[in-house]
């Protein structure tokens, strides 16, 4: 099975570089399901209801979330009903949505699991346990596992890694917004990545307009972020996975920029 994961959608941008790249994308990988992180894609913060029906209609096949979930509160009114986004798993039990999904795409099963960290971000359940709770369920149906691990330290994704090395196809950081260089398959044949890296503008920070953030970091005033305009970038990963084992075989950054991209 080959699989594509999307890093943080950020914006318009991000939505404008997955609607015009991932056609190329598809002709380039032929992957049988793509993911996207798509926390962000409403204007920096949340999803929507048309947002989510728009990555489907381009081709996503199935979108994670994060810390910033519940930022935008028409989330509420689909989310339950909606079995193609999650959020992390890990949040209190009660909380709307479901955690983790099966993808089905021509007749092949990826088992997804959104889980956050606990580092450095507001309070939840253990993701190492729940992590535990939703591979096994998944794995009563598929093999193939991806864990997309919402978390801003290094060290905690690193170490979730080595701890669903061999039980999950694919663990990829998410939430940073900068792709990491450290695409490997570990040991026991789990691929990893610390981060996807975004989706969005290129030239502010983190996908936000880059006078505001220095503002902020040089006064210490507060500022309202707004998502910048400029040109796109669009980081993922994409993985190979044995059907019969759920081993990945390959695993490859994905980085386009508007101004080196060229289709061909």
């Amino acid at each position: 099975m080959k699989v594509v994961f999307i890093g943080d959608i950020v914006g318009n941008v991000g939505r404008n570089a997955v609607k015009r790249l991932l056609p190329w994308i598809k002709d380039k990988y032929n992957p049988h399901i793509v993911i996207a992180n798509g926390e962000n894609s409403a204007g920096g913060r949340g999803i929507n209801a048309q947002i989510t029906r728009e990555l489907f209609e381009w081709g996503v096949h199935g979108i994670t979330m994060g810390n910033h979930t519940w930022d935008n509160r028409d989330i509420f009114e689909f989310i339950d009903d909606e079995p193609r986004l999650i959020r992390p798993s890990n949040l209190p039990p009660g909380t709307p949505g479901n955690g983790s999904m099966i993808v089905k795409v021509g007749g092949k099963e990826l088992g997804v699991v959104n889980l956050i960290g606990r580092t450095f971000l507001p309070p939840s359940d253990c993701p190492f346990r729940k992590a535990d709770e939703e591979i096994e369920e998944l794995r009563r149906r598929t093999k193939c596992i991806l864990v997309d691990f919402h978390a801003e330290a290094t060290s905690e994704k690193i170490a979730m890694g080595w701890y669903l090395d061999g039980r999950a196809s694919l663990v990829v950081g998410t939430h940073t917004h900068v792709q990491t260089n450290d695409a490997r398959i570990l040991p026991e044949g789990t691929a990893y990545l610390t981060d996807a890296g975004m989706t969005g503008p290129r030239d502010g920070v983190l996908g936000m307009e880059k006078e505001t953030v220095l503002s902020r970091f040089i006064t210490g005033m507060p500022g309202r972020f707004t998502v910048a305009e400029s040109k796109w970038t669009l980081n993922g990963v994409f993985v190979d996975i044995d059907d019969a084992t759920g081993k990945a075989t390959k695993v490859q950054l994905i980085s386009l920029d508007e101004d080196t991209w060229i289709a061909v």
